[in-house]
This record gives C-alpha cells, structure tokens and sequence, in this order.
C-alpha cells in the first residue's frame, strides 16, 4: 500500500481534471473486501451471509469458452472472450444460493481510476433474459451451492484485461472477493459479432484475417513480383500482453479503446519509433549495426516480445517489418487485418500528384534536383470496420500504415483511411487519404532544365504509379490482385472524376501549363531486362521503332544503378552510350551486357537495379525517356525434417543453403521459426566458402497439431535476403 501512496503524490492533480488520466493498463486500485456503509454492529460476523468459495472461468482451451469465442489458439491461460458474445463461469457459495434474499452482482475492472462513465467499471446485475450487446447475467443453472452463468458483454465494451469480482450486499456493507489473477479476463473485438464495428460476414475471411498467424509478404517489383512467408504469432505467449502494453505507450484514454479508429490511428504512431520512442527503427541505409538487418526478421513476435520486455525501440525495421509487426497488432486484437503491396509507390514530397525526374542535359536522372522518389513497392496494412465518424459508404478496408514517410497532425503516421474513399477521390474525409491517393495515383514527369531555366517536359508517364496492388489470397499462398478497389480502369471516365474530386478536395495537381511539353510521337523506344540469378552475368536489350518514312541517328545513354527498394540510389555501376542508327518504317535493338564483377561489390540487400535509358533523336532534338526497376534472382534455403512429426514428440528440421557467389560469405545468420512448431533460434555461421553447402540440424518438439509452417532466413555481409519455407503437418498424439 506504501507504494501506492507514494504515486498519488507524484500525480498532481491539474485544474482540468478530477482524476489523473487512466491510460493503463496495468495499473490497478485497492478494492475494498469489505465496503461498509456506516458504523458496523458489533457482532457482525461477514460469515454469517452468502459468501463466495470458488470461481471457475471454464478458460482452458478446449472448454466452452475458449472454443465458442475463438480464442484457444491463444497461448495464455486466463479466460479470453470476445465482445457481444455470451461466455460462462460457475460460482461456489458457502451454502445454496436463495433468490428472495441473497443479492449479488458480478464487477469487471479496468485500470487505476475504474468509473462507470468510462467502460472501466462495469457492475453486472442479474437479469431474467440477456440482451443481445448489453451487459446482463443470466443464472442457467443451479446445483447444491453452485450456480452456473451466462454473461453477456457490451457490442462496444473496451478491449483489454479486466479484473473481476463477485461483490454480495449485506445490510451493513458490500463483500467482494479477494483479489485474484485467476479470474483475470481479457475481452476483444469480435468480428463475428454483428453489432461489433468489426463484423466480418464471411467465415473463410474471419480465418484468414484474424485466425490465420502465418502470411505471405509481396515484393520485388511488378514486373518481377517475389513472396516470402511471415510469421504474425498473435497466439503465442505474451504477445496479447506486448500488444496491450503498445496501447499504454501510446497512452490512449482506457475509455477510447472500444473504438478500433482510434485504437489503428495510435497504433500506427507507436508502431514507428519516430517521435514517441515506438516499436521499431526505421533503417533504409544498408547500415545495422547494433542491431538485427531488416531482411532478417522471420516474423513479429521477436520483435513485440523484445520491445516489451526492454521498453526500447527495436533495430532495425523497413516498410514490410513495420505492416508485419502492424498486422500482428490488430489480429491479436480481434480487428480483421491484412498486409498490402502496392508496386511502384509515390513517395510525392509534396503531394501534388506528380512525381518529378529531372534530367540534365544528356537525359541522365539529375539527382541534385530530384527529390521524389518511386519506391519499387511499399506495404502498408488494411483494417476491417465501420466508419461511423464518416459519411454512410465508407466503412469496410481502411488504409493504415506504421512505416514512418510523412508526418500527419504532427506525428509519423498514417490512416485509417477509407479504401473507398481514395478510389472515388473523396480525400476530404480522414485521416490522411491525399497522401495514400497520391501513393496510388500520380504520373511520372520527364523534365530538363534548359540552360536559360525553362523546364521541358520530355514524357509523361500516367500509368506506372500504383500499377498493381496486392495482398494474400483467402485460404492460399496465391497473390490476389486488388488494384481495382483502389483505383478505377486506367484512363476511363469513372478514373478521370475520381482525379477531378480528389483534386476539388484539395489534392494538388500541377498542370502542365507552366511548362513546355511536345512528346516525340514517330520513334517509339523500350528495353528488357534478361532474368538473372544473383552473381551472373545478363543482357539488357534496347529496341527502337522508327514509324516515319525519315532517316534518324539516336544517341543512347543507358544508366544502371544500384537502388534501394525505396527507389534512391546508392552508386550508379555502368554507364554506356552508343549512337544507333533507325532506317525509316522499320525496328531495331541493341544488347548491352552487365557483368557481375560490375555490381556484386555494390550490391544492397534486395538486389534490386534501375536502369534508366534515353535517347536524342539528333535530327529533331526530341528525347525519349524509359526507366525500369529489376530484380535478381536470389538463391533460397531448403528445409527437411527428419523422423515423424507429432504434437509432444520431439522432431528435427534441416536447413541447407549452397552460396552460389564466386566469393565466399562473411558473418552468415540463420534464423528459423514456426508458429506452433518452434520459437524462433538463431545460429551464427562464421564463412561460408564460395559454391560449398551449409546445414543445420535444429530439434524441436511440436505444440499443436495441424498444418503448420516453418519460416528461415539468411543474412550475411555480401548476401541478404534469402528465404526458405516449408509446410509441416504435424500429427495428433
């Protein structure tokens, strides 16, 4: 009790409030045993009434609330129900319960300053028929000295850990019971309730976008769309507490946590460590010292478990960490999530729906001028709920995104933002939909500076920006595409209002007014990029079509360059020029060769390259500009396992991994995982010589049973970005 003292004086009490502010979680009060209601006579004897023996939660797993609430995958032995959904619990007496005298009442708590008028202190009384979404008790059976009830919670209750008493009245005073962490109860959203704002109406979408605790992370670039596995772990021990505990960081009012609006907009601040010291350090310069690559990262639960144990942000995360990590969060809560890709991301610093390339005089990308950059993809998350806050229409998938970009009401952070919303321009309702439009929406300006200042645009391109947006499908480990909810066909009229609201609704769109723009229309140019694995040598082919009955004589650049994922570049590894001769009415192409001693000593962790090309046509002055991102094949692990795979028996899994580099790895790491099979273990190799094979031999024993997934990861100084995974069924015992 000393302590508690010793906090209220360090909480003074401003003039706007009566109490400090409830933001947590897991701070608690005394509640009185014994709450008098005057002098008390002096042979009153508490054991004289109806006094409370035992309680039973029925919380273990395979027992009628865990399996009807959807919650005994959680590895967490307290009772875990969802909102607006009826749950059980036996009470004992010391002698059977008699209606017309015996009164008494149920009491969830929540947080150090429990009221009424806030959610944090629930009283329950005893009713003869439950309301649908109302807090009421039913007693559905009576034995001896026990009874047995049924509970029902409110639609719009607040989600988090409750603590829970059994009060009875005497004429002098209320008894509770004692204190008790047994009785502990957690209480979250409830998709498959209709009156919760997160009601979800389809079953196989229900085990997918909050069941399911393994998912697939797009990447790469469109033209070359790579997958790999992520383990979300939302059951697994403690991860419910650590995601709790990121509400109390963000210290969201105790009260606001009924709302899944106001509980994505926090989360999506305290999922980055910008200025609210959060989960994870964005990283995107190729440096991790002092902490763990991006790229090595299986899963989430590391990550959450480590932030809460430590209380200090993790190193290092990019933008499919953060929407890993972002996912883990709401699922665990109950709130139906998803990880997106969107391929070809605006980041428009100025949000004006036009990304500017300028080029110098040659037509190569000058990058002194050039502040907006492309990424090759960006991943962000999609949240499941009613907008109440918003016009009818807009509720469903709302855009969140914890990856630190641009700053929204003064903190990194971003959404919800109505999916919907963006695809009909309407960018007016918040939070943060010009700037998810302008990631999805917006063209490409060519422009060079004239040495006289005036800017020229050389081409326009409308169609790359947000070319393909996708997530997992339902059920599968197929890409589903879902460009079509965010934006209508390309260049059909719906698209073209769309453009026109959004921009009547404040997104700015430059014109091209204020700047010369006469597109070459008689040469048309492209180039492919040939496949290539990771240490090869590949082509880049460069053709030409000259529709006009003229002679002309190009002069080519091709720029290759070495980018991060977010479409800066790190060196520039080649540069070639050649002049090309174009008969009239006819086709032509060229072959360029890279070879890997050109890039491998640059290479970054995603091994992804832009090449830039653009030609002068001599004859008219007219230049024509292309650019691509490309991908390298990068080699995977293999994994085994060895001997019978059962729940309880011990099992063991192999991961082999040849280097296929004409040097050999320094500092190699592997990571292993398997939500249900293994907690993640690391192994740290020293060298790996070039073209020779590594194996690891990992025992584990199995938990549950089912189909399951095993996740590994490599990491090294020269080679990041190598996965394996491996689909386990793991047999009843």
């Amino acid at each position: 009790m000393a302590e508690t003292s010793t906090n209220e004086e360090k909480l003074p009490l401003n003039g706007r409030r009566a109490i400090p502010p409830n933001n947590s979680n897991d701070e608690e009060n005394e509640v009185p045993e014994m709450e008098a209601f005057g002098l008390l006579p002096r042979g009153f004897n508490p054991r004289d009434y109806l006094r409370v023996v035992d309680i039973y939660m029925f919380k273990d797993p395979h027992e009628i609330n865990k399996q009807e609430h959807h919650t005994d995958k959680y590895y967490n032995p307290k009772l875990i129900v969802r909102r607006g959904q009826a749950f059980q619990i036996q009470i004992d007496f010391n002698r059977p319960y008699r209606p017309e005298t015996d009164q008494f009442w149920l009491e969830f708590l929540m947080g150090r300053y429990p009221q009424r008028n806030k959610g944090t202190y629930i009283p329950i009384l005893l009713v003869n028929a439950l309301k649908p979404g109302q807090w009421g008790a039913k007693i559905i059976h009576r034995e001896n000295n026990s009874i047995r009830l049924s509970i029902m919670s409110s639609t719009t209750c607040i989600i988090g850990k409750f603590r829970f008493y059994v009060a009875v009245w005497t004429p002098y005073g209320i008894l509770r019971t004692r204190r008790n962490t047994e009785t502990d109860t957690y209480i979250l959203f409830n998709p498959w309730c209709q009156l919760d704002a997160v009601y979800l109406d389809d079953e196989k979408e229900r085990e997918e976008y909050v069941l399911n605790d393994v998912g697939i992370v797009f990447h790469g670039s469109a033209e070359d769309i790579k997958s790999r596995s992520w383990s979300y772990g939302q059951f697994e021990e403690n991860v419910l507490d650590a995601c709790l505990f990121l509400m109390d960081k963000a210290e969201l009012e105790l009260s606001g946590r009924g709302n899944p609006v106001k509980i994505c907009r926090v989360a999506s601040a305290v999922i980055n460590s910008r200025d609210d010291n959060g989960v994870l350090v964005g990283s995107w310069d190729n440096i991790y010292n002092y902490g763990v690559a991006p790229s090595a990262w299986t899963g989430s639960v590391d990550i959450l478990l480590e932030y809460y144990s430590s209380k200090q942000p993790v190193r290092y995360g990019q933008c499919w960490v953060f929407a890993g990590v972002f996912n883990t969060f709401l699922r665990c809560l109950g709130i139906p999530a998803r990880l997106i890709t969107n391929y070809s991301s605006a980041h428009d610093n100025n949000a004006n729906l036009r990304v500017d390339l300028f080029l110098d005089d040659e037509g190569k990308v000058d990058t002194r001028l050039t502040k907006d950059s492309v990424w090759n993809y960006h991943c962000w998350n999609e949240a499941w709920m009613t907008r109440p806050d918003l016009p009818v229409g807009f509720g469903g998938w709302q855009v969140v995104d914890g990856t630190p970009q641009e700053t929204s009401d003064g903190m990194y952070r971003c959404g919800p933002a109505s999916v919907q919303a963006i695809k009909h321009g309407h960018v007016c309702f918040q939070f943060d939909a010009p700037f998810v439009y302008a990631e999805v929406n917006g063209d490409i300006f060519y422009t060079r500076r004239e040495k006289n200042g005036t800017q020229v645009v050389e081409s326009i391109d409308t169609t790359r920006i947000g070319q393909l947006i996708v997530t997992k499908e339902v059920g599968g480990d197929g890409m589903m595409d879902i460009t079509e909810e965010y934006k209508f066909r390309e260049g059909s009229d719906e698209e073209r209002l769309a453009l026109e609201a959004a921009v009547m609704y404040g997104v700015k769109k430059q014109s091209t007014e204020d700047t010369t723009y006469q597109p070459q229309t008689d040469v048309d140019m492209d180039f492919q990029v040939q496949k290539a694995v990771l240490g090869n040598d590949f082509k880049v082919t460069i053709s030409f079509r000259n529709k006009s009955r003229n002679s002309y004589t190009a002069t080519t650049y091709l720029s290759a360059n070495i980018v991060f994922y977010t479409g800066v570049t790190k060196t520039e590894f080649k540069k070639h020029s050649f002049s090309a001769k174009l008969e009239p009415s006819s086709s032509s192409s060229f072959d360029i060769m890279i070879k890997s001693s050109e890039y491998m000593s640059d290479l970054l962790e995603q091994a992804s390259f832009h090449f830039f090309v653009t030609a002068r046509i001599n004859e008219t002055g007219k230049i024509l500009a292309v650019q691509k991102a490309t991908i390298l094949e990068i080699p995977t692990l293999r994994i085994k396992t060895k001997g019978e795979m059962v729940a309880g028996k011990e099992m063991t899994v192999i991961v082999e991994f040849t280097n296929p580099l004409k040097q050999a790895l320094e500092n190699v790491m592997l990571h292993l995982e398997g939500p249900g099979v293994l907690r993640t273990i690391k192994k740290q190799f020293g060298r790996v010589p070039a073209n020779s094979t590594l194996t690891w031999e990992v025992k584990c024993i199995p938990m549950r049973p089912g189909l399951r997934k095993l996740i590994a990861s490599l990491n090294s100084n020269a080679l990041r970005h190598v996965y394996g995974e491996l689909n386990v069924q793991i047999q009843k015992p």
